[in-house]
């Protein structure tokens, strides 16, 4: 069990978490949710003993380990199917000293101890997880150094899932993932066998993956049994009843004080006065819950709406590479008040479409069509990063109203969330939300016809996404969204682009049918190859012939070391006296010669594999 105990938690003088106690049973999976800035992360540094609490106490159960994502993503020549698989430590070191082995009885101890963790299927249960999180097999036998940041976080996540630990610690993992990954991701903590707690913003995996909330606010942890809908109704009715409490506590403090100002000067009443002076100082005051207002989001509107389409493409084909465009034979129109979410895995090309969409680039084919005189804004996450950060909110809105009055200034910095003293604050000392908010006002500054968002809700809390939502289903032009949230493209919008296998189509099923397609999917593909939507069965480009060299080199280290595992077990089958002393380890011995002689066949079916289509591509 989870013990937090009296907790208090100050930092950098600030009092975070203000003698909190709360119990987490073996097996919960909880979601930590609260306002930005009110010390989640805080508290999982104090959970992993890296922040010394104020006064308090949390304790764990003496085996139990804890995982978290790595701040850093992991980077080098190592594949990403190592990387994985040495986040078991357990089974990496077991490994490491059966290959060097020589006692026959230690032997028996290592392989007894390989079966019990299951040791021979880890490489298929890190290629799941890779899969799931949009890792093809031939990219989980690229080198970390060869991906981005962001995909190597994934890399980092899934190794903190392979390694199952007995207390998962999860800090918005979600911000690294597409639509995709995160509905994998959902569907796979819903599952978790042990203990998990997840920070995050996102209604759905809270309602799909957790059992309880803990909610920190005002200093204060409870716990509700329950996914986020229910700790919503029960929040609540706990919030209508402190109110009639203060309510009823306000009356009878009224009453006494009465009682106390009527004959506190008659002697006669003098004690009774005393007594209900008593009762007052003993009358510990309610202190209702108090339900912070979300600053509002807001696009202006443009100034005139266009005659549709707005946009129209034909037959276009795009990309980087004139020799190799990203897609192909894209055909679609997007009217004046269109709500559209753009669907696919990372990689398939979102991005270049909304690049297309937004005039960033040109098409190397076909024709695009647009309104005179649309106007398009477009915001993007890698944009916090172009913010000036030496520079106010107040600052970025005058360069955009260049000799406007200060008052006018001040109440368009105002109208984008800024307003007072935050309209003076330097962006380098805002929080990654209050960024995004600031982003979002620049980009709509003028009333376009469209607005791009292409993940607008990392660093936006809960109730700021839901301002999001509504600001979005208020704006009267058209609006095109990537994002991994499932809960804003249900209360947006109205169409769904598949962007996949080079092109753009329109999806006619929901989002509980996609989340479907998804997850059998991933699951199908896990254990065997994937080929791209650019490849061809008879011909395979250069650099995947340098991929297939690697499996096949991969595949014959593999077959040669669990052959020298083999090899080890039968020397220890062969002690005369195995069977007699300890029949169990025997058994179990037994059972792990069988599970290596079938990572054996799988790495052999493996090379077998990579040879023949290395053949194949060689011509």
């Amino acid at each position: 069990m989870l013990a937090i105990t009296d907790l208090s938690i100050r930092l950098a003088g600030r009092l975070l978490i203000d003698q909190s106690s709360v119990q987490i049973t073996p097996g919960s999976r909880v979601g930590l949710v609260g306002r930005n800035g009110t010390g989640k992360s805080t508290l999982f540094k104090v959970i992993r003993g890296e922040l010394a609490a104020e006064h308090g106490s949390v304790t764990l159960p003496p085996r139990w380990r804890i995982g978290s994502l790595a701040q850093e993503a992991p980077n080098g020549p190592e594949s990403l199917i190592s990387v994985v698989l040495k986040a078991d430590l357990e089974r990496d070191a077991l490994l490491a000293e059966a290959e060097h082995a020589t006692d026959p009885h230690r032997i028996a101890e290592i392989q007894t101890r390989l079966v019990d963790i299951d040791a021979h299927s880890a490489p298929s249960r890190a290629a799941a997880i890779l899969s799931g999180l949009g890792f093809s097999a031939a990219d989980q036998l690229r080198p970390c150094a060869e991906f981005s940041g962001g995909w190597r976080m994934r890399v980092a996540l899934a190794a903190t899932l392979f390694a199952a630990p007995d207390l998962l610690l999860l800090d918005e993992p979600t911000n690294y993932l597409d639509l995709e990954g995160t509905l994998w991701l959902e569907d796979h903590l819903a599952h978790y066998p042990r203990t998990v707690i997840v920070i995050s913003h996102d209604r759905d995996l809270l309602e799909s993956s957790v059992d309880q909330i803990l909610h920190l606010e005002r200093g204060k942890l409870t716990l509700y049994k329950g996914t986020y809908s229910s700790f919503e109704e029960q929040r609540a009715a706990r919030e209508l009843l402190d109110a009639k409490a203060v309510k009823r506590q306000e009356a009878e403090r009224a009453r006494l004080q009465s009682f106390v100002d009527r004959f506190k000067a008659k002697a006669s009443k003098a004690r009774q006065a005393q007594s209900r002076v008593k009762m007052l100082e003993r009358l510990k005051p309610i202190t209702a819950l108090v339900t912070e207002d979300v600053r509002e989001i807001s696009f202006p509107a443009p100034e005139k709406i266009l005659s549709p389409p707005i946009i129209a493409a034909d037959n276009v084909s795009v990309g980087y590479d004139p020799a190799s465009p990203v897609l192909n034979r894209v055909t679609l129109r997007i009217d004046n008040d269109d709500r559209i979410a753009l669907l696919g895995a990372n990689g398939n090309g979102k991005s270049t479409l909304v690049k297309l969409l937004a005039g960033r680039l040109a098409p190397f084919s076909g024709k695009v069509t647009r309104a005179d005189k649309l106007s398009i804004a477009y915001f993007a996450q890698h944009q916090l990063d172009e913010l000036n950060e030496d520079a106010s909110a107040y600052d970025h809105v005058r360069k955009l109203m260049g000799d406007a009055p200060e008052a006018k200034v001040r109440a368009r910095a105002g109208a984008i969330g800024f307003s007072g003293k935050a309209a003076d604050t330097k962006a380098g000392k805002l929080s990654g939300g209050e960024k995004a908010r600031l982003l979002l006002g620049l980009a709509t500054f003028f009333g376009p016809n469209m607005i791009i968002l292409d993940e607008p809700t990392n660093h936006l809390d809960i109730d700021s996404r839901a301002a999001l939502a509504e600001a979005i289903n208020e704006f009267p032009g058209a609006v095109i969204m990537v994002s991994h949230d499932r809960y804003l493209i249900e209360a947006c919008a109205e169409r769904l682009w598949i962007v996949a296998d080079r092109t753009v189509t329109n999806y006619d099923g929901d989002l509980d049918e996609y989340r479907r397609l998804v997850l059998s999917t991933r699951n199908a593909e896990a254990p065997r190859e994937r080929s791209a939507p650019s490849e061809k069965p008879q011909r395979l480009r250069s650099d995947n012939r340098g991929s297939l060299k690697k499996r096949i080199a991969e595949a014959e280290a593999e077959i040669a070391r669990v052959s020298e595992i083999i090899a080890k077990i039968d020397t220890a089958l062969a002690l005369p006296d195995i069977f007699a002393r300890d029949p169990k380890q025997a058994a179990q011995l037994s059972k792990a010669r069988a599970n290596a002689a079938d990572a054996l066949a799988r790495a052999e079916e493996q090379w077998l594999e990579a040879s023949t289509q290395f053949e194949e591509a060689a011509g």
